[in-house]
């Protein structure tokens, strides 16, 4: 049925002095309107830029895929709806590989004039390096999840024309397109739709363009390298870090954990991004943001593609969010001439099945309640809190229970951390204790499954006692087995 479409009015003048004038609107209706096209321009602007971009070719791809190296990533079916009077949206669940590259003067043969005779080793702008940080992204539209694996850089895999070697050398010898393939084969099929490559010099830029990241510095950070000219002197505390504090925050690894304690604070500053730098106004800084990185970058995503995952992003709650590690443990000094990260495979199977969407594994998961391995790390300072708690515990059936070295940030909300991504676990253990959040990171105790930071909400439910009653049988010492008890020497700080 044809809509109804009024009749005009008679242009008489009859007609025209017959209507009543029109009441001036409101001052309210005045900033109602102000905001909308306000809003309209802002999107239109963005919009128009982008789309301004997207016509001058894929200026985002730096390096040409052969067409075999264009196969390894899943680019049948599209990803988003394209850029149209509506912002792109994510069409299905996607996997991004991100690389993150150091190349310095010294690994290449020509380094660019200007990082020749300085005396040091210069980063310079290149892509083609060994990637010291490695991660695939899920966004997951049908589950409104956003998941991000870190992949340890010295993870033993198998790489083709390599061998058993570390993950990280696939992107210096076959780039993006054999990273993806390594990534694929060490996660038992897992499928990689695109890949973002990035260098340290535009991270830096990225994080200025986004205002900087206010982040708990959980450590006194320094360091010295000369011959890099690699500076770093962070301070514990909460900090705003502009792009050059981020890149020494996001780089520190000497401590007793190496590169796997580096890719806790990655999981750490993300999480403080996530929060403070993606909500849904990126999308206005999109064009900037692209034009200060654009050099720096490398990724076979259109433009309309980053738009969709840039949005969903942003909308994806800090509850959706889960930051996983590859499961694996360290290799012994003996046991290889390098040293490794190597892969527990049981663990990755699990993984990939409950985040990645891998239908058929090797192994099932089970209920592991009496063998859970929880760590507690105090933040609040009252020891009794922690007896109690770790008690408690023992009472509700989780008898593997041992205290790790205190959290160095006051926490006001207790986490609980599920550091194998069972998230099962986590929540069942919140609703047994009564307060606290679950959180899917690896930001907690390495030797421990489930991780549990208590806050000062933990001293709300349970009141510290008077430390003149320290010998009643509330908070006695709890007998933990010899076996329970951590090595101080690799607890995390």
């Amino acid at each position: 049925m044809s809509p109804k479409v009024p009749a005009p009015l008679s242009a008489s003048p009859k007609n025209v002095l017959q209507r009543k004038p029109t009441k001036p609107p409101s001052k309210l209706r005045w900033v109602w309107l102000a905001l909308s096209l306000i809003g309209v321009a802002t999107v239109s602007a963005s919009a128009g830029a982008l789309l301004a971009v997207a016509i001058a070719g894929t200026p985002l791809l730096q390096s040409k895929l052969t067409p075999e190296e264009a196969e390894v990533f899943n680019q049948d079916e599209p990803i988003s709806t394209s850029l149209s009077l509506r912002m792109p949206q994510l069409t299905r669940p996607v996997n991004i590989l991100i690389l993150g590259v150091k190349v310095l003067s010294s690994d290449v043969s020509n380094p660019p004039p200007e990082a020749q005779n300085l005396g040091y080793h210069a980063t310079i702008n290149s892509l083609e390096g060994l990637s010291d940080t490695m991660m695939l992204v899920r966004f997951n539209p049908e589950m409104r999840q956003l998941t991000v694996l870190s992949l340890p850089r010295d993870t033993r895999t198998w790489i083709d024309g390599l061998g058993l070697t570390k993950l990280n050398e696939a992107n210096t010898y076959g780039g993006p397109a054999l990273a993806a393939r390594a990534t694929n084969e060490l996660l038992g099929g897992v499928g990689i739709d695109r890949y973002i490559r990035i260098n340290v010099q535009g991270v830096e830029k990225l994080i200025d363009a986004l205002g900087g990241v206010t982040v708990y510095v959980p450590q006194d950070m320094q360091y010295k390298d000369d011959s890099q000219h690699l500076y770093i002197n962070l301070k514990q505390g909460e900090q705003h870090l502009n792009g050059a504090q981020a890149l020494q925050f996001l780089r520190f690894r000497y401590d007793n954990y190496g590169d796997i304690g580096r890719i806790q604070r990655q999981q750490m500053f993300m999480g403080a991004l996530k929060e403070q730098a993606l909500s849904p106004s990126i999308l206005t800084k999109l064009p900037q943001i692209l034009s200060a990185v654009q050099s720096n970058l490398d990724t076979n995503l259109s433009v309309e593609e980053l738009l969709a995952l840039a949005g969903f992003a942003s909308q994806v709650d800090r509850s959706n969010v889960r930051m996983l590690m590859l499961p694996g443990d360290f290799s012994y000094a003996e046991e290889y001439e390098a040293s490794y990260w190597l892969p527990n495979q049981r663990k990755i199977d699990e993984i990939t099945q409950q985040y990645f969407g891998r239908e058929t594994v090797s192994y099932v998961s089970a209920d592991y309640t009496e063998t859970t391995k929880i760590a507690i790390q105090d933040s609040t300072g009252q020891p009794n809190a922690v007896q109690h708690w770790v008690q408690t515990l023992d009472t509700i059936g989780y008898g593997n229970v041992f205290v790790d070295l205190p959290w160095s940030e006051r926490l006001a909300t207790t986490r609980i951390i599920a550091q194998q991504g069972d998230v099962r676990t986590a929540e069942a253990i919140r609703q047994s204790l009564g307060f606290g959040e679950v959180l899917i990171e690896s930001t907690g105790s390495l030797d421990s499954d489930i991780t549990i930071q208590l806050g000062q909400d933990a001293l709300q439910v349970h009141p510290v006692p008077d430390p003149t009653a320290i010998d009643s049988p509330e908070v006695a010492e709890p007998a933990l087995q010899p076996d329970a008890i951590p090595d101080q020497s690799t607890a995390i700080p």
